[in-house]
């Protein structure tokens, strides 16, 4: 994943209301839910609830399809394990090489810390 999808995902994460939209599409898991469902489990209105969904499949964290008249959200998992992905990607890597670092200065100047 690039930075630039990586912050796009996280950014559009930072809202209260779009995190909370998110987790519970995410605890639903492949059932998706209807926007009314959704309205109603949280309490947002209509108005402001199609924005913030609007928003999340923008960034590609959550897809839409339509059965007739009803619009069913769900999350995309391959998005979702992406990011992660990406934030564990480097995970403890500077404290290996800081370390070998320092081991290497100490010898140069007649350490071995």
């Amino acid at each position: 994943m690039q930075l630039e999808t990586a912050a796009t995902g996280l950014a559009e994460l930072g809202n209260v209301t779009r995190l909370r939209i998110f987790r519970l599409l995410v605890r639903s898991g492949e059932n998706p839910l209807s926007v009314g469902e959704i309205q109603a489990e949280l309490g947002i209105p209509a108005s402001t609830l199609s924005h913030h969904i609007s928003r999340l499949v923008w960034a590609g964290l959550v897809e839409q399809q339509r059965e007739g008249r009803v619009l069913r959200c769900r999350p995309r998992f391959a998005t979702l394990n992406a990011l992660v992905d990406f934030l564990y990607e480097e995970c403890c890597q500077a404290g290996a090489g800081e370390a070998a670092s320092r081991r290497s200065r100490g010898r140069r100047h007649g350490r071995t810390s």
